[in-house]
């Protein structure tokens, strides 16, 4: 029997707390200079509580945008849509990769397999030049579609779908191939509700993985309608001949914050336990 002493319970605690501090010290930062006025930001000692420009600044950058160019509201919504596709895409290609890998009695599969797990080695910034050239072939610039089919690819997901598939009682196919079910009955009615743990927990990684890309966005998009709010963030701050508005900037890495930290939060205990464990 382990002896639950007050001073372990006390150090525990100290240091769980300490460590949220120092995670939360940055959003709070952030969330201080959203709410001051750009005068303010520039004296010294910079402030450490709230102000009362908050809804004003958020208005600002809600209507008139980065640079008073586009709306960011617009490079929100951008965002989200990048980021389901990205994510929404990739699950789906898993789930259908890993599905014909463990299922599915073919040559060369697991040369196929180590095919895709190889690809880990290939990020988009490897690729970055010939995927560019793809996209543009297609007419693919400046569009949803360009932000987000060249990176819909998964391995991690396929990987990780397959091993969730692996651990899938041989029984349940044999049960189903009994009742008459097919590959896709088997595929939606067992498979797909024993992974659902497995799937939200994919699901969110991904969705944070394309809400903060910044490096594709940027190579093929033109159009400012089309920036995302990762964009935006970094065009503030290089903003030519222009002091820096920090308030503005904190403002709006404020709001980029709020989508994943929502995501997050509302499938937390699926994301857990995804990650420690498998529904059988």
């Amino acid at each position: 029997m382990i002896e639950n002493r007050p001073i372990d319970t006390f150090v525990s605690h100290a240091v769980l707390l300490a460590g949220i501090a120092i995670v939360m010290f940055p959003v709070w930062i952030t969330l201080v200079a959203a709410s001051h006025d750009a005068a303010r930001l520039l004296q010294i000692p910079l402030p450490l509580g709230l102000g009362d420009q908050f809804f004003d600044n958020l208005k600002h950058v809600i209507g008139e945008g980065v640079n008073n160019s586009v709306s960011l509201g617009i490079m929100l919504f951008n965002s989200l849509v990048m980021a389901l596709m990205i994510a929404f895409g990739k699950i789906a290609i898993s789930l259908l990769s890993a599905y014909a890998l463990v299922y599915f009695d073919f040559r060369f599969r697991m040369m196929f397999f180590w095919m895709i797990f190889i690809t880990l080695m290939l990020p988009v910034e490897v690729r970055i030049l010939p995927t560019y050239e793809v996209v543009a072939q297609l007419n693919m610039l400046d569009s949803y579609w360009g932000l987000s089919i060249p990176l819909i690819a998964s391995a991690t997901a396929t990987f990780m779908f397959r091993q969730t598939f692996l651990s899938v009682p041989d029984e349940l196919l044999e049960a189903a191939r009994i009742d008459g079910a097919g590959p896709m009955r088997f595929f939606f009615d067992i498979l797909l509700p024993i992974s659902r743990t497995s799937i939200a927990a994919m699901f969110v990684i991904l969705f944070i993985y394309g809400w903060n890309q910044y490096l594709w966005p940027l190579l093929i998009t033109t159009d400012k309608n089309m920036y995302t709010i990762v964009m935006a963030i970094k065009q503030m701050m290089e903003a030519l001949e222009e002091t820096p508005q920090w308030h503005y900037i904190m403002m709006t890495a404020f709001l980029a914050m709020i989508p994943p930290v929502i995501v997050v939060i509302t499938m937390q205990k699926l994301f857990v336990k995804g990650l420690t464990e498998t529904e059988k």
